[in-house]
């Protein structure tokens, strides 16, 4: 597992290339696209680790935005071109917009995007000359504060869920306001319990100091939870059988996902409990890494 941070200027899938370069491998990947125009934080899985991505895409997001009122673009982005121009708010005007966007709600993802619409990625259909709305989706923000105003220019600071797109929050806010919007700039500056001050630039990755052992994301992300095994019955895993209730002494686990560990840092396999009954979600044959 890496800690990347992205600059701008690079897709997600570009930043990874120095990764690959330095492993030796192709099996790399993101946990969570950033735009070409944003920066910041991308968890980054390598090896038999991307098995375990999803755990990581599900986790929420810190984010700080430069908001441009009074000019639209077609991505919502700096990249985009000019499709409308309108008035900047005041301070006071916005302010008091930002909490009506906390909380749970319904959001469309951009038409520059990467959802999916019958089939096609939206943003290969905008780009196709073949525009659509993608469907609302449930998101939920629960932090939306003005760090600074300096007109037309506002920095938000964001936290928010999964599939949370901050320039559909920035659209969304501008035609509260009566007017229109894109984000300039944005920087993810979290990532469930890891920053972006945790990150390395990918010229400077180095395997023998940059790679994470999978443990941390189970420390670090409840409700992630860890078994220690022995030899033994990381063989056992290793080869398909079912943990049990016996193996643990003390209190049976109680429900839920667990990476089972061997010596303390090598990942033998992901099993959940559910209603006391014990099943496999992955088998890392020979560890994680």
């Amino acid at each position: 597992m890496v800690l990347l941070d992205k600059p701008s200027g690079l897709t997600s899938f570009q930043a990874l290339s120095s990764i690959k370069r330095a492993l030796g491998t192709g099996r790399v990947g993101h946990t969570g696209t950033l735009d070409r125009f944003a920066s910041g934080l991308l968890i980054v899985m390598c090896g038999r680790c991307t098995r375990l991505s999803s755990l990581a895409e599900s986790l929420d997001k810190d984010y700080l935005a430069r908001v441009r009122f009074g000019t639209g673009t077609d991505t919502l982005d700096p990249e985009g071109a000019v499709v409308a121009e309108g008035s900047v708010p005041g301070r006071a005007a916005l302010e008091a917009a930002l909490p009506l966007f906390l909380g749970e709600l319904r959001q469309a993802p951009p038409a520059y995007s990467a959802v999916h619409v019958g089939g096609r990625r939206a943003h290969e259909l905008a780009r196709s000359g073949r525009p659509v709305e993608p469907a609302e989706r449930p998101v939920r923000i629960t932090r939306l504060d003005l760090i600074s105003w300096d007109p037309p220019d506002a920095v938000l600071a964001v936290a928010c869920s999964r599939g949370t797109y901050v320039r559909s929050l920035a659209r969304d806010i501008a035609a509260r306001l009566g007017t229109c919007a894109h984000v300039a700039e944005l920087r993810r500056t979290r990532v469930g319990y890891f920053r972006v001050e945790e990150a390395v630039a990918p010229d400077a990755f180095e395997p023998a100091r940059d790679l994470w052992n999978p443990r941390v994301l189970f420390e670090r992300c409840p409700p992630l939870r860890m078994l220690e095994v022995d030899a033994d019955r990381a063989g056992k895993l290793a080869a398909g059988t079912l943990p049990s209730d016996a193996w643990f002494p003390g209190p049976a686990p109680t429900d839920g996902l667990y990476g089972a560990f061997r010596a303390g840092s090598e990942l033998v396999a992901l099993v959940e409990r559910e209603r006391g009954r014990w099943r496999c979600r992955a088998v890392f044959a020979g560890g994680a890494l």
